[in-house]
Parts: structure tokens; sequence; C-alpha cells
């Protein structure tokens, strides 16, 4: 399998199907998209690009949110664990979708309370909405 990824002027990047990630559910605005390749732009090992292998204009920057000194204390369903497949706590990496907020002057901003969190073993995805504040703590004074 190949794809453009004409955001960063790409054309024919092969994929391994043994790296894609399935989302059973997709991601918030975007369900009926399930499959997803993790990049990154050689020379900016901090962000990485969640691309969607079911529309190659679907597109999403995502960080570690240690980069953006933000701790996850995530609980999560029986159900979530089910989707996700997890076995064992090590298993799993947490990320989150980066974007320009034209409503604060264009700044960047980070989706802070929708965090992805994938296995990387069993290479499944979830976006976890977060309904209360202590899920996610900012560790820092930034």
């Amino acid at each position: 399998m190949e794809i453009d990824i004409e955001r960063l002027g790409l054309k024919n990047v092969p994929v391994d199907p043994e790296t894609v990630f399935h989302f059973p559910q997709g991601l918030a605005g975007f369900e009926t998209f399930q499959r997803f390749k993790v990049f990154h732009e050689e020379g900016k090992p901090t962000i990485f690009w969640l691309q969607s292998l079911d529309d190659a204009a679907v597109m999403f920057p995502i960080v570690v949110p240690e980069s953006l000194d933000v701790e996850y204390r995530i609980s999560l369903s029986d159900e979530d664990v089910a989707r996700l497949d997890l076995r064992a706590d090590d298993e799993t990496a947490v990320a989150v979708i980066v974007y320009r907020d034209e409503a604060d002057q264009g700044r960047i901003a980070a989706s802070t309370r929708s965090p992805i969190i994938l296995n990387l073993r069993a290479r499944k995805g979830i976006q976890k909405v977060l309904r209360e504040l202590h899920s996610a703590v900012l560790v820092s004074g930034n």
C-alpha cells in the first residue's frame, strides 16, 4: 500500500499494513475514517502526523502530552480496554492533537480534553473524551 501525503509534499509513501492503527470509532467528527498511520517529518522528532488511510486529505498533527507539560491520569472503561485490546499498561502511548486556534489570534493549541490513546502491540486506537478536569493535569507553570 502507498499513500500521497500532500501536506508534507510526499508521494508514493509506502505503508506497511502491519503498522496501521485501527480506530473502531474513528475520531471526533471523522467517525468513518478508521485506518490511520503515524508519520513524522525528517528532522522534526517532536511532532507526528496521524494520517488517515481512508482519505488522504485527513491528517492531524499530534504530539506527546509531555512536550506540552501535560500529564494524564486516565481511567479507561472496560469497553475502552476491549476496544483497544489492552493486556498491559506498557502497551499504550498517549498523544494529543494540536491545531491553530483562529479564535485566539492563530495561536497553537492542543486538544487536551480528548487525547488519542494507542495500543502499540495491537495497533488499535481510540480518542478518549475526558469529562473531568483532573484527568489532564498541568505539571509545570507553563
